[in-house]
């Protein structure tokens, strides 16, 4: 786990580690979607703001043939504990940014966990009764404030209204390390605020 800020190449020495937080918390999380639809760096930044809190952190990518035509992914763990294995197997969180992955990791999710769906409805045959999905038109959101591509900060934002794993501040400064562009982090920002509005607005939430 001493890789981990060399993997998200953060430079320089830490700053000096926050309390960590008192309660018990084991965040297992598999991001999923298209090659190009930013699945890496929602991961990426998940990771970061996390060891920004004082959590343990992994970001573990998979690279292959999937990454342009198909379903890529990362798994994140966020823990109060140490973390034995970066490998996300059973998650209790899936990011699905589009429906192959959806389809893909559903059945991989751990009873009482929480799944966020990009759509506008749940294919009937992806329901479970014993997960909560949070489903909402994540892209088209994004498109009303001007970027599609943001969509996978508009999902962040909802799994930060819905779960409160990470504060809002912490994430926004995880992104300006990795986000260059001042247009590109105002549309972030943006984003990460709508996406958290959209968990009380619409679409379904609950089993």
């Amino acid at each position: 786990l001493e890789e981990i800020p060399r993997a998200l190449r953060i430079e320089g020495e830490r700053d000096p580690a926050p309390p960590a937080p008192t309660e018990p918390l084991d965040f297992r999380i598999t991001v999923a979607g298209f090659g190009g639809q930013g699945v890496l760096l929602l991961g990426e930044v998940l990771a970061e703001a996390g060891r920004a809190a004082g959590l343990e952190v992994s970001w573990l990518p998979s690279y292959g043939p999937e990454m342009r035509s198909g379903t890529s992914h990362c798994h994140v763990r966020l823990a109060t504990t140490p973390i034995d294995s970066p490998l996300v197997s059973r998650p209790n969180v899936l990011l699905a940014l589009n429906e192959p992955s959806l389809r893909k990791f559903l059945p991989t999710v751990a009873p009482g966990g929480w799944v966020f769906s990009n759509g506008a409805t749940l294919p009937e045959d992806c329901r479970r009764d014993d997960v909560r999905f949070m489903v909402r038109p994540f892209t088209e959101l994004a498109d009303e404030i001007g970027e599609p591509r943001v969509a996978n900060m508009v999902m962040l934002g909802a799994l930060l209204g819905a779960t409160g794993v990470l504060s809002e501040d912490m994430v926004t400064t995880a992104l300006a390390g990795r986000v260059k562009s001042e247009r590109w982090l105002e549309m972030d920002r943006r984003a990460l605020w709508c996406g958290r509005e959209a968990v009380w607005t619409g679409g379904s939430h609950g089993h």
